[in-house]
């Protein structure tokens, strides 16, 4: 029997539900606003992937194709055939593999990436490096405004949970561990979008064109058959930077089926 990921799960049963995958560094609460928004209309899932929240002790922690591993068998131990996907970041690309994965299998019923890993070398790695490593408040605060949009106000009250959530040492040591797995030296390891065509389902790409960890121009190499969404003055953080906007588009995603 597969161990099942940490996770919250909210709304009514039936039709596939949405499963959300966060980011590097994240937990199930980034999707908070989602869930809330969605979560009358079908069942909504966010799992702590492998090393994050309360899966800080999962046996397998590393690059985005662990997490994709965990996720699965998780989803499998769920008794959940078929199911619309939502990633950020690192979620993104553990989603991408998801889908990728199970492709034929036809389990997937769309695929919905904010800003996701994985579709360029280019990333931001002092900022992923310094942000693993940091347990000061203040040092947290300074380095969480890189990840959101210029005129974004990022509330300190964010950086006290996360310094508060640090305390514990071995946070920043998995997080370290994390973050060495999904770089390459400077680079990422990214993906050959061309598959993106090859997916059976429909796939939605979501950016912000501030996005200071991960280029904009990224979302340019996609296939045609790729649907991209552009939000100016947005960084690194849509779903919560224009949450009801990313909610909608999510449910636009999963209202076919």
């Amino acid at each position: 029997m597969s161990l099942i990921l940490p996770h919250v799960a909210r709304g009514p049963e039936g039709r596939p539900p949405i499963v959300f995958l966060h980011g590097f560094a994240g937990d199930h609460e980034t999707w908070i606003g989602q869930m809330i928004g969605l979560e009358h209309r079908r069942r909504v899932i966010a799992f702590d992937l492998p090393g994050h929240g309360a899966a800080l002790e999962w046996p397998r922690i590393g690059h985005a194709g662990i997490s994709a591993e965990a996720v699965i068998g998780s989803l499998g131990g769920l008794g959940i055939d078929r199911f619309h996907l939502v990633g950020h970041s690192m979620g993104g690309a553990t989603a991408t593999i998801v889908a990728m994965k199970l492709a034929e299998a036809g389990r997937v019923a769309s695929l919905t990436l904010v800003a996701p890993g994985g579709f360029g070398p280019e990333i931001n790695h002092r900022l992923l490096r310094r942000f693993a490593a940091a347990t000061e408040e203040h040092e947290i605060h300074s380095l969480l405004e890189q990840f959101f949009g210029f005129e974004k106000p990022v509330p300190l009250a964010a950086a006290r949970r996360i310094a508060e959530a640090r305390r514990d040492p071995r946070v920043p040591a998995t997080l370290a561990r994390i973050a060495e797995a999904i770089l390459d030296g400077e680079r990422q390891k990214s993906f050959d979008l061309s598959r993106l065509s090859e997916l059976p389902h429909p796939v939605r790409l979501i950016w912000g064109d501030q996005d200071r960890v991960l280029p904009l121009r990224q979302a340019h190499a996609v296939p045609g058959t790729v649907g991209v969404h552009v939000f100016a003055g947005v960084g690194h953080m849509p779903h919560l930077e224009v949450a009801r906007e990313v909610t909608r588009l999510v449910a636009e995603s999963a209202a076919a089926e």
